[in-house]
């Protein structure tokens, strides 16, 4: 079984006052990838959708 190359994009969550200090995500069906810009080949932490949904309310809240 082959997997889709994710498609990185910085998370608008991101600190933009420092440019080390990154969040990328990556959007799949029903999952949200989420990895250390300064570590991208390291493994990554992948979440349902509605996960990181409730996550950001949390956070943002």
């Amino acid at each position: 079984m082959s997997t889709p190359e994710l498609h990185w994009f910085k998370s608008s969550y991101s600190s933009s006052s420092e440019p080390g200090d990154c969040v990328e995500v990556a959007h799949a069906p029903a999952m949200i990838h989420i990895r250390d810009s300064k570590t991208p080949g390291t493994p990554h932490v992948a979440v349902a959708s509605a996960t990181w949904v409730s996550f950001l309310a949390y956070v943002t809240d």
